[in-house]
């Protein structure tokens, strides 16, 4: 893991692209390397759902739970950054101590997301490492957060076992890797492939065949 030194702000990855990551190494290189991006039903309506939810400019207060939406947050020593759909700070005794409300508050986050539970951890991988930012910029620990699931309508919770934490570190340190050499992995096909945004730029059932390619590519130029 690089030290907080080595990671200055223009080498930052942004936390949305974990969940790329995890999904597609490939789509998050086109995505992220070769900026390159293409709107599907599944991305136009996740962005839909997340303009009701991503206001910053809605700070709510009801008793002892202050709201805050679109929360800005980043880490030097992971050299990510990102927002925070909502983030919600429960006045508690034992919690840390915030100076502008002069009271010390537990802090929980809750990432919203279209659809159901997904079978891989790519959520919790996203939701963790926002966790962390967090953690590095309030000096805290915070043991859980919550996903929100549009069709389900229900908080499904992410405990932040160390096990997911290093997880999402060495996921981490993989992009970096990745993006310091420039590195668009080869296809992977699978059953994926059909709800990705980026099918038509990927082109999986061109790639997974890459050696005839290669081979008439050769003879036409020959």
């Amino acid at each position: 893991m690089k030290q907080l030194k080595d990671y200055k702000e223009d080498d930052f990855l942004m936390i949305s692209g974990i969940q790329h990551f995890a999904f597609c190494r490939r789509q998050w290189a086109l995505i992220h390397i070769e900026q390159q991006w293409e709107d599907n039903y599944f991305t136009i309506d996740g962005e839909i759902k997340h303009e009701r939810v991503d206001n910053p400019e809605i700070h709510e207060k009801r008793n002892d739970t202050i709201t805050v939406r679109a929360l800005p947050v980043k880490s030097r020593t992971l050299g990510i950054t990102g927002k925070c759909d909502v983030v919600e700070f429960n006045r508690a005794d034992q919690g840390i101590y915030i100076p502008r409300y002069d009271a010390n508050f537990l802090v929980t986050l809750i990432e919203y997301k279209r659809g159901r539970p997904k079978e891989d951890n790519s959520d919790n991988l996203q939701l963790m490492a926002e966790a962390f930012c967090l953690e590095e910029m309030l000096a805290t620990r915070i043991e859980k957060g919550f996903l929100f699931y549009f069709e389900t309508r229900r908080r499904e919770e992410v405990k932040f076992s160390e096990e997911l934490r290093q997880q999402m570190i060495r996921t981490v340190k993989e992009m970096h890797s990745y993006m310091d050499r420039e590195y668009t992995p080869k296809v992977k096909t699978g059953n994926k492939c059909k709800s990705c945004s980026l099918r038509h730029i990927c082109l999986p059932e061109l790639n997974k065949n890459k050696k005839v390619n290669e081979y008439i590519d050769r003879r036409i130029s020959e």
